[in-house]
């Protein structure tokens, strides 16, 4: 089910909580709504699934007209973050729920019914639990019998507001890799939110990036990841470090920088350097930013130093291997740091 956002916007209260957005979404596709607490994710993911009215704008469903359907009406199969299972009733009747309640004329017949919620309960991986009341389950239980619910109406699209945020991270890792063989073996169209950037750039074909009501990037994983389109998206996405500096006659300068950047995409004027720790190299004090160590961080296979640079109020984070280097520099050694691969933007207005 290929869905279609023209428009679309919400306001609660006078507050623009989703800016006017467009966005496409082809059948079959995982897409991730990524972004901070107000970003306006939930607030999409609940206008798509027709739990919220827009503003303004139209939902399409395979090219059909859907913005004023509800829920029920667009067949939407939705899983909250904290499951909403029926707390009386068993697994099976709880997956079973959604066939039971429509019209008559739709009901399956009862052995339908069995052999449908049986065949999720082996999908999920729930058989044996099936008699169990959703307290005598785990997190991660519950969780995927949630999703077999959802699953159970034969919807058109699944939506997953925050659907791992509850759980411990070695269970939100294994959920995530069994949610993907999942969707690759239904083929559902399926959407889910995340405040979590490893969820989505692990978990997802394609990652919608969020901030203040509005789609900051949307892309692959890895081109979100590796050609951030703002400043906002190299700073949320993985580890970043940000030297402040300003652009003039073509060049970028910074406290700390020994020689100018050439610059040909920057406006002229405040601008910050954005880079990644495994990006900056050990170099000569010659060339490149000079940089005192402050702090050693060893890890697993690696060294992280903390550097300190003259005239920046922010230290920078440089990965070094743990291995093919002699002596990784002490606390207090004056280092030289070589960029290898970076990004400029120009600083907002205040």
């Amino acid at each position: 089910m290929e869905i279609l956002i023209e428009g679309v916007s919400k306001q609660f209260e006078g507050f623009a909580a989703l800016k006017p957005l467009d966005l496409a979404i082809p059948s079959g596709q995982l897409v991730a709504l990524l972004g901070p607490s107000g970003s306006g994710k939930t607030t999409l993911l609940r206008l798509i699934a027709g739990l919220l009215p827009v503003d303004a704008g139209q939902v399409l469903f395979g090219g059909r007209d859907a913005t004023r359907l509800s829920l029920r009406q667009r067949k939407v199969g939705f899983v909250f973050q904290h499951y909403a299972l029926f707390p009386h009733m068993s697994v099976f009747e709880n997956i079973a729920f959604g066939l039971r309640v429509r019209p008559r004329a739709q009901r399956p017949k009862e052995a339908e019914i069995t052999a449908k919620v049986d065949r999720l309960l082996s999908l999920v991986q729930l058989a044996a639990l099936r008699d169990r009341l959703p307290a005598q389950l785990s997190g991660g239980q519950r969780q995927r019998v949630a999703l077999a619910r959802a699953m159970a109406i034969d919807p058109t699209v699944l939506l997953l507001d925050e659907p791992f945020g509850a759980l411990d991270a070695k269970v939100r890792f294994e959920l995530r890799q069994w949610l993907r063989t999942i969707h690759d073996e239904t083929g559902f169209t399926t959407i889910f939110v995340t405040h979590d950037q490893e969820e989505a750039l692990d978990l997802a074909d394609r990652v919608v990036v969020m901030n203040e009501g509005r789609i900051e990037q949307d892309g692959s994983p890895d081109s979100v990841y590796s050609t951030p389109a703002s400043a906002f998206v190299f700073d949320f996405l993985g580890r970043s470090n940000q030297i402040f500096g300003e652009v003039s006659d073509g060049v970028f300068r910074a406290p700390g920088l020994a020689n100018a950047i050439a610059v040909n995409d920057c406006r002229a004027g405040p601008a910050s350097l954005f880079t990644r720790p495994h990006d900056i190299a050990l170099a000569s004090m010659g060339s490149g930013l000079r940089a005192k160590v402050a702090a050693v961080h060893r890890l697993a296979g690696r060294v992280s130093l903390d550097v300190t640079i003259e005239g920046q109020d922010r230290s920078l984070l440089v990965d070094v291997p743990g291995h093919g280097v002699a002596r990784p520099p002490a606390r207090g050694e004056q280092v030289g740091l070589e960029l290898r691969q970076y990004r400029i933007f120009a600083m907002p207005p205040l």
